[in-house]
């Protein structure tokens, strides 16, 4: 029996204009009113107006899973997933749409991510393309202040540390692309280990519900149900690596035969394409992707 897997994007797929047109649906305006009395400010006058601000971790993390747990709302009316998971902020959406906490819940605990992100100094990230994976991590492990942070495909990874670090490592290992990411702090990397300790005060006193359907973290791609461990991989995703190449394969591997990206973009959809060639991909980035759904997408 064919399986489905929908999956949730993470900060870098924003776009001016993403969730503008929803706005007219009520599900959506009982959302994004909700969201502007926990956030003091309006998700969709930024995503509508405010480009400069979209791409600012404090108001990005907080739009993105705003735009897409509407979504998926919208498309849990329509169909069920199997399986969840979301890259880095998409994680959350992930959660919250298996059950694990309510939508408030979730969207406090995005908001107090994003404050210790953008705080959070002094590091560098950049993504390498097309590189000898084993030269790669050779030269991380003969580099100290540097950890592979986003390993995204076979052919796409993150690395993240201190500034010089991560420009040894661009410089010493041969890539097609190295491109420095705009980014305030070295994510997924130890130099988190601050902001991670005060974050996990915050999820500490969040009750995480066993999950409705398995939820592959990033940290760790197997797949789990309990609350506990569930809240315990996403202690450790400020400061671990997001293994998205593993979640990738591990979904084949579950019997995963289609995955829907939810959400602005198609980074993911991207992703799984390069480790997974076979699967069947479609994507909801909008209310006129919604509203098609099921014509030519099962």
């Amino acid at each position: 029996m064919s399986k489905t897997a929908w999956v949730f994007p993470g900060q870098g797929s924003q776009v001016l204009g993403m969730g503008v047109d929803l706005i007219d649906l009520p599900l959506a305006q009982q959302r994004f009113a909700q969201a502007e009395e926990i956030l003091g400010w309006s998700v969709i006058a930024v995503c509508q107006h405010d480009e400069a601000k979209l791409g600012q971790t404090l108001y990005t993390q907080p739009c993105l899973y705003v735009v897409e747990s509407i979504l998926a709302d919208l498309l849990k009316q329509k169909t069920l997933p199997d399986f969840v998971a979301g890259h880095s902020l998409g994680e959350y959406i992930a959660l919250y749409v298996a059950g694990v906490f309510e939508w408030s819940a979730g969207l406090r605990l995005v908001k107090r991510r994003a404050e210790l992100m953008e705080n959070a100094a002094g590091g560098m990230m950049a993504a390498m393309i097309k590189f000898d994976r084993d030269e790669l991590e050779r030269v991380i492990g003969q580099t100290p202040d540097v950890v592979l942070a986003n390993d995204n495909s076979p052919e796409q990874v993150v690395i993240s540390g201190t500034p010089e670090a991560v420009k040894m490592v661009m410089e010493k290992v041969k890539a097609k692309r190295a491109i420095p990411l705009n980014v305030s702090g070295a994510f997924h990397s130890p130099l988190m280990a601050a902001a991670a300790q005060e974050f996990q005060d915050v999820l500490t006193s969040v009750e995480f519900l066993p999950a409705s359907i398995p939820v592959m973290s990033n940290v760790e791609p197997t797949p789990t149900q309990d609350g506990n461990v569930l809240k315990q991989r996403l202690m450790q995703q400020m400061t671990g690596s997001v293994r998205w190449r593993e979640i990738s394969l591990g979904l084949a591997d579950h019997g995963i035969t289609h995955v829907v990206e939810i959400g602005p973009g198609n980074v993911l959809t991207g992703l799984i394409k390069r480790t997974c060639g076979d699967m069947q991909l479609d994507n909801v980035r909008n209310a006129a992707e919604l509203a098609q759904w099921g014509d030519n997408c099962i």
